[in-house]
């Protein structure tokens, strides 16, 4: 199960040629940890399990009651590689540890990587509207945004690729798991006609599951050109961003007065409008969402005329903002918003396809769509300043 120390998917990470079960992760934690913390004895590691994590498992190691030395362990979902690039995932990690924005990345493993606790409050969806804690989100998020990487990265956004790769995994040919089949009667035995792609003898992801009220794979298609084709326009910068800013991703640090951005594996050049939409989104919550918290124009206003101020800082420009400057920003946020709607419910769906995880990703997908088509008029029709 175990081989010597190597260097890991990054430069300068350690890898260990550990598995652990997700299910039984004892004894894989403590192979990890006899590499990470040799010193520390097996009997008195207590492991703490975070429950509200939907694409990995994650687990807090510690054998001091203070915990003021916890490894944490994330153990990557089931069939996550398929739409989560791993390696980037921890060159991201490095890159943004080097300019202070993430923790110490102690190695990686063969399903998941261990990292340094950042000890703080996770934010909720009542956190996240106080003036004090969103304008320090909006000062960190314009710190992780001047991140330069030096080329290390290409400069074009992974949105539009994130996308197709997302549409090509739900049209793939794929062995349906006993678990989703759904038996239909046809003129051969064993074989059966999708009544959405109209494909003979094979499956789509779309219509091998109950999902009636999601739209077709036509549809989705339809709807990534319409967007690709007004967000295109749209002019908002390209820069290195979290791509995944929901509450459970920012620890409150009080004692310093400033927020931190954990999980970066959704991490990569993306738009700036993305971004900030993104996060925008995240205020109605995971778990139970409700639309009626996304942040009215006068939060958003003021949230981004702090985010333009820092990021101007960080980017060596006097941090004067004009009301013109708030607002192009505030239009291109709420357009790129939409964008983020459509991609999670495609990620939604595909996780329904294959997470292990309890959660019910079939009804976030339904809501992340009607919140998209909901909105899908009234924000493209908003006009740019000139």
């Amino acid at each position: 199960m175990e081989r010597p120390a190597a260097a890991g998917p990054a430069t300068g990470t350690k890898h260990l040629d550990i598995f652990v079960d997700e299910k039984e992760p004892r004894n894989g934690i403590e192979a990890l940890l006899k590499e990470l913390r040799p010193f520390w004895q097996p009997t008195e590691v207590k492991l703490k399990t975070f429950t509200d994590g939907i694409t990995n498992k994650l687990v807090g190691c510690h054998v001091d009651e203070a915990m003021e030395d916890v490894v944490l362990v994330r153990i990557y979902g089931h069939m996550t590689e398929l739409f989560v690039d791993r390696s980037n995932e921890v060159e991201c990690f490095q890159v943004l540890h080097a300019h202070r924005c993430a923790p110490d990345l102690y190695c990686t493993f063969q399903n998941g990587i261990c990292y340094k606790f950042i000890s703080g409050t996770i934010l909720n969806m009542w956190m996240l509207r106080e003036p004090s804690i969103f304008r320090l989100v909006a000062k960190e998020m314009a710190h992780f945004h001047s991140v330069q990487t030096d080329n290390c990265y290409p400069t074009e956004p992974i949105l539009w690729k994130t996308l197709s790769k997302y549409l090509t995994l739900l049209n793939t040919s794929l062995p349906m798991p006993t678990s989703h089949v759904r038996v239909v009667s046809s003129a051969m035995a064993g074989s059966w006609i999708c009544r959405h792609c109209h494909r003979f003898g094979r499956w789509c992801l779309i219509s091998s599951m109950e999902i009636d009220d999601l739209p077709t794979l036509d549809i989705l298609v339809s709807e990534i050109e319409v967007l690709k084709e007004h967000l295109s326009q749209v002019k908002s910068p390209v820069v290195l961003c979290h791509n995944d800013l929901l509450c459970k991703n920012i620890i409150y640090i009080e004692t310093q007065g400033l927020v931190k951005f954990i999980d970066y594996e959704y991490s990569g050049y993306n738009y700036q409008a993305f971004d900030i939409g993104n996060h925008f989104n995240e205020f109605a919550g995971v778990s139970e969402l409700d639309f009626s918290m996304y942040p009215p124009k006068e939060m958003q206003v003021e949230w981004l005329t702090s985010y333009l101020r820092a990021y101007k800082e960080c980017t060596g420009c006097e941090p004067v903002v004009t009301d013109l400057e708030a607002l192009k920003l505030y239009v291109q946020v709420n357009k790129f918003a939409l964008a983020s709607h459509f991609s999670w419910g495609l990620w939604a769906v595909l996780q329904a396809r294959y997470s292990t995880i309890e959660f019910d990703f079939l009804r976030y997908a339904r809501e992340r769509f009607k919140q998209y088509f909901k909105k899908k008029d009234e924000t493209l029709a908003l006009q740019l300043p000139p």
